[in-house]
């Protein structure tokens, strides 16, 4: 999810050889994530069944659903539509099953489990606003009301679970080690709420969009504004865990919690001011694709640093949280 951003955001940016070379990296990441569920489920569905009841690991499981319609957006962009439109479908029928089946699953579990993880959810419902108006025309019937109506779906959603997420770290004690970087994923749901609202303003005439374009955009907007604020208090969260409680800093997987919400960041700010004829937003979104970049490129030299100095004989290698069942599922997925 992170690498297909990135690699959007430098198409976007008119670097197609770079783009190209991450967009291969985000298929060959889908493909692990897609294979490492369906193996999970067939030799460990109990385990599978215990994540999804889980409130800290349980929303992991949107991320095959965002996933599969972040990738589906840049392979539209491309010369993938016969492939975006199966991505799409399988991003939309995954968020509408769960959808309904966590909520269900986590009823009455408290609040204590929350984390970034639980935004993983809005996320998931934008990004298949997103999957869908990244779509070549012609559309059929409904499309454009699908988009709508999950973009919609996916503010208020967000909203809930930013007012569920505070009232946990409110109500109880906030150790160091559990303000991991998923938290990011905050700044990134209103990111591709922006996204998704942008793209919608820039589809072509109809009567669902026109009734609901200044809502729509009025909302792009503060939802960017908020996301803006956001970035200096991660940035602070970071400062607090590793500078000031001496949290170790080094490669952890929820690292990639980072790059999404840059990426995405950029991406967004880049089509919203296209949408609003704003030039210094689009400028700007331009330009922070380039961010987005280093940030990769950073965790992934981690990534493969953590490879190379952990010792087989004294460290067994660390399996994905997909399949281990380990905290803050699904953040190592957005690789």
């Amino acid at each position: 999810m992170a690498t297909c951003i990135v690699s959007r955001a430098m198409q976007l940016d008119g670097a197609a050889a770079l783009s190209g070379i991450l967009l291969a990296a985000g298929i060959a990441a889908y493909l692990v994530l897609a294979a490492v569920y369906a193996g999970r489920f067939a030799v460990n569905r109990a385990g599978v069944c215990a994540d999804a009841a889980d409130p800290g690991r349980a929303f992991g499981f949107f991320t095959l659903a965002a996933g599969s319609d972040v990738l589906a957006a840049r392979l539209a962009a491309g010369d993938g539509p016969a492939a975006a439109t199966v991505l799409v479908v399988i991003g939309g029928i995954s968020w509408l099953v769960l959808s309904y089946l966590l909520p269900a699953l986590l009823a009455g579990r408290g609040l204590r489990g929350a984390s970034g993880s639980w935004f993983l959810w809005p996320v998931a419902t934008q990004s298949v606003a997103v999957g869908l108006t990244s779509l070549p025309p012609p559309w059929p019937d409904g499309l454009v009301t699908v988009a709508v109506a999950c973009w919609a779906v996916g503010v208020i959603g967000y909203l809930l679970v930013a007012g569920l997420v505070t009232a946990a770290r409110l109500a109880f004690p906030v150790r160091p080690g559990e303000l991991t970087p998923g938290y990011w994923v905050f700044m990134g749901a209103s990111a591709i709420s922006v996204l998704a609202g942008a793209q919608i303003l820039l589809l072509p005439a109809d009567p669902l969009v026109t009734a609901a374009r200044p809502v729509i955009a009025g909302l792009c907007v503060i939802l960017w504004a908020f996301g803006t604020w956001l970035i200096p208090f991660l940035i602070g969260m970071g400062i607090w865990r590793h500078l000031i409680r001496r949290v170790k800093l080094s490669y952890e997987p929820s690292l990639w919690s980072i790059v999404f919400p840059v990426g995405m960041y950029g991406v967004a700010s880049r089509e919203l001011g296209k949408a609003l004829h704003v030039s210094w937003l689009a400028t700007l979104g331009s330009d922070e694709a380039w961010l987005a970049l280093a940030v990769w490129a950073v965790v992934f030299v981690a990534m493969l640093g953590s490879f190379v100095i952990r010792s087989p004989r004294t460290q067994p290698v660390a399996m994905p949280a997909s399949a281990s069942g380990g905290h803050e599922r699904g953040q190592d997925e957005q690789y």
